[in-house]
């Protein structure tokens, strides 16, 4: 069977999306081109940085926009509040460190200085989720859509891959308001391709069969594992579909509401706590409208560790066979 017949084809989603040779690219990558592009298409955007120009892939910004980059240094509360002041100004800032620090260590200041103002900063979060390995516990971001997507006024977006992390960076510096934007630093598969449309708060139906049975919703890199845990279970005779949930907030509801109208039950996929993110945010709008069975793949109320990011996703069951085992429980609980 031809794996990619089963792929959304409206969305001309990469060919060898299931193949063992996909290419690889973080979605830092994404970020440091889409930000290059937003700086030559509009002279208000500027970038600051946290002293982690070329891990945040802003060193493509400051290169060619010297005048407009601000290094500021080990000093996180400082990047927000000076990106703030930048942009009730009329500038369109985005500030870039690590997820852990930014928006970890600067959250009250990106709450009181960009969301209770509206101020129109992007923040940029890097290094998100244990697949940083090595780095250890300690650099593993896995709070952070929790963290941002209950300030008012925020948009959150994870987007799936590269080529959709330069498309979101675009969209981000054309919508006025603050955002979170959250990237990883592992080399990860592409899923779509320059063709495949992107629009904040709309999500993507990715993998669709006939009379599925469960819904998967998956965000960030996890996406793929979505999709090949979808192929496994087709193999298996579970039909199911996969939509990648690349806003957080604001949610598509509407999406997603007609997803569930036709499966009954739902996974969710993250790279992530469990908590208060992704899968938070589907089960708060279920229990609003149409409570029904739901599992939750992500951080199970732990941290991480060093390691190999591969081994560390199975550790943590956020590998495609953890998917197919929540998908097989949670169609017993229908």
């Amino acid at each position: 069977m031809n794996t990619n017949n089963m792929l959304n084809k409206d969305l001309k989603l990469e060919k060898k999306t299931l193949a063992s040779d996909v290419q690889k690219i973080p979605t830092r990558n994404g970020f440091g081109e889409g930000l290059l592009e937003a700086g030559k298409k509009n002279s208000d955007v500027v970038a600051l940085c946290a002293d982690l120009t070329e891990s945040t892939r802003m060193h493509l910004f400051a290169k060619e926009f010297p005048e407009r980059f601000f290094q500021i240094g080990v000093a996180e509360q400082n990047l927000a509040t000076v990106a703030a002041g930048l942009a009730v100004n009329g500038k369109i800032p985005f500030i870039a460190s690590y997820a852990t620090f930014s928006p970890g260590r600067n959250w009250e200041q990106i709450r009181t200085t960009i969301s209770y103002n509206n101020a129109n900063v992007k923040i940029a979060g890097h290094h998100a989720g244990i697949s940083v390995g090595p780095d250890g516990a300690t650099h593993q971001a896995i709070e952070d859509i929790a963290t941002t997507r209950v300030m008012a006024n925020m948009t959150v977006i994870v987007p799936c891959d590269a080529i959709q992390a330069k498309k979101a960076t675009l969209a981000a510096a054309a919508v006025i308001g603050p955002m979170y934007l959250r990237f990883s630093r592992e080399k990860t598969p592409l899923i779509t391709t320059e063709e495949t449309p992107f629009t904040i708060g709309k999500a993507q139906v990715l993998w669709e069969e006939k009379k599925p049975e469960v819904t998967i919703f998956s965000c960030g890199a996890l996406t793929h594992n979505a999709l090949l845990a979808a192929q496994i279970l087709k193999n298996q005779g579970i039909a199911v579909e996969v939509v990648n949930v690349h806003t957080i907030k604001p949610l598509d509801e509407k999406t997603i509401l007609a997803a569930v109208k036709k499966s009954g039950a739902v996974v969710t996929v993250e790279e992530h706590q469990v908590l208060a993110g992704l899968g938070g945010a589907i089960a708060e709008l279920l229990a609003r409208t149409t409570p029904m069975p739901i599992e939750f793949i992500g951080m199970q109320n732990v941290f991480g560790e060093s390691g190999d990011p591969e081994a560390l996703l199975k550790k943590y069951h956020m590998d495609p066979e953890s998917i197919v085992r929540s998908v097989q429980k949670v169609l017993r609980r229908k």
